[in-house]
């Protein structure tokens, strides 16, 4: 049998009064960020009051490559029925100038032979102007405007043609097209790698043409506000990815996790589970290279918010060895597994290990607190405790915790590390 749902005093006020339960679930609703940048890479940002908008005219060419397909389109057929009437009407007057409209008596020799009015110089000028020539229509060598108007005409399509022409195949070729074959992961992790505390997402490519020199970035995206007082809406913060060992530079021929280290110049590195979900910010993940086909530089975008950060997971493997080929199963492309990762700090969690990292030689001797460092070639490491001057064994040199009676400040990680010999 369902138990009876139960009330308190002021739950049922709340109930009780329509206005009082509307502003309750008002409180209720969960604060929802606004992206900066969405899912599938658009910027969410809209430029106005710009005073001078002849600037894009400067560029027309790529203004006219921004615009969408129905603009294309429109400015497309515009221009060609545009210039085809206009010339029409100037042979219409040319023709109309010299008397070929009026009725003549014996031999008489016109500037455009078979226009009799609007129309038919206007179909003149589409045949002249698209090169058809169906044989009917041509100029004679009696007006010398005429013969000028030809070559003027002429040329003016050739231009035209190019720009039209050129506008539309760069629209089809733009490498942003091939972003849509790059994923990015719908989360990002973070839990131990290596014995380092580590962001993580996984980025891929659907197609077999690859992406050469692909490197990729990530940027903390955060108002802030300086000690002066000045606000800035959008603060951008760069996420070490490797940089400075080349680990940001990928071979994407099968999925690769990306792995931030949260360090003490992480933005992360004082926040636990509970900041990280409650925070105001975004992580902008972006993926650059050349396009293998064409050889232009594409450039792919996603970001994650703080509720699709997910504390104590990592991404399931997804390559497997069959038939001897390696196999992908994109099926499992956002698949996390979750792992047992106290819900601290990184840096209280780091307090309690040795960071071995195999990623990075510096990490077998980094900083915990000011100034101190961990000699792991000892045969034990122990803790001195800042406060109260105690000393007693913490953890051993494969970073595994050794029983002890520690101060509150030395569970915490508020201590330097020391190797046993100079005790």
């Amino acid at each position: 049998m369902l138990g009876r749902k139960t009330f308190t005093a002021d739950q049922y006020l709340y109930s009780k009064s329509p206005l009082l339960h509307h502003d309750f679930k008002q409180k209720k609703k969960k604060h929802v960020r606004q992206r900066f940048v969405e899912k599938n890479g658009h910027c969410n940002v809209s430029h106005g009051n710009i005073r001078e908008p002849t600037r894009y005219l400067v560029d027309i060419f790529t203004t006219v490559i921004d615009l969408k397909w129905r603009y294309n389109l429109f400015i497309f057929s515009s221009v060609f029925i545009t210039s085809w009437l206009c010339f029409g009407f100037i042979w219409w007057v040319i023709c109309f100038a010299h008397g070929d409209f009026d009725p003549h008596e014996g031999e008489f020799t016109p500037c455009v032979n078979q226009v009799y009015g609007f129309t038919s110089a206007f179909l003149f000028s589409v045949e002249t102007q698209t090169t058809i020539g169906y044989g009917s229509r041509h100029i004679t060598p009696e007006c010398p405007e005429a013969v000028f108007l030809l070559l003027l005409q002429c040329i003016c399509g050739l231009i035209i043609n190019a720009f039209l022409l050129g506008c539309i195949f760069a629209k089809v070729a733009q490498p942003k097209k091939r972003a849509h074959t790059l994923m990015f992961s719908n989360v990002c992790t973070i839990s131990k790698r290596d014995g380092v505390m580590c962001l993580m997402f996984r980025v891929g490519d659907l197609r077999k043409s690859h992406i050469v020199e692909a490197h990729v970035r990530a940027q903390l995206i955060r108002s802030y506000t300086t000690p002066e007082g000045e606000f800035i809406p959008v603060l951008q913060e760069d996420l070490d990815v490797g940089y400075d060992d080349g680990l940001d530079r990928l071979f994407l021929v099968t999925p690769v996790v990306v792995c931030h280290e949260i360090d003490e110049d992480s933005p992360f590195w004082d926040m636990t589970p509970d900041e990280i979900l409650a925070g105001d910010f975004e992580v902008v993940v972006i993926l650059e290279g050349t396009v293998e086909a064409t050889g232009m530089t594409t450039q792919a975008r996603s970001s994650y918010t703080p509720d699709e950060i997910r504390w104590g997971h990592r991404f399931e493997p997804i390559t497997t060895i069959e038939d001897g080929r390696y196999q992908v199963d994109y099926s499992k492309f956002n698949t996390t597994v979750e792992i047992p990762t106290p819900r601290v700090s990184s840096r209280e969690i780091m307090g309690f290990s040795t960071p071995t990292s195999k990623r990075s030689s510096s990490r077998r001797s980094s900083s915990l607190s000011s100034g101190k460092s961990i000699d792991d070639e000892s045969s034990g490491v122990v803790f001195e405790d800042e406060l109260n001057g105690s000393v007693g064994n913490a953890v051993d040199k494969y970073g595994y915790p050794m029983s002890s009676g520690l101060s509150e400040e030395v569970r915490t990680g508020r201590v330097r590390v020391i190797p046993e010999s100079k005790v």
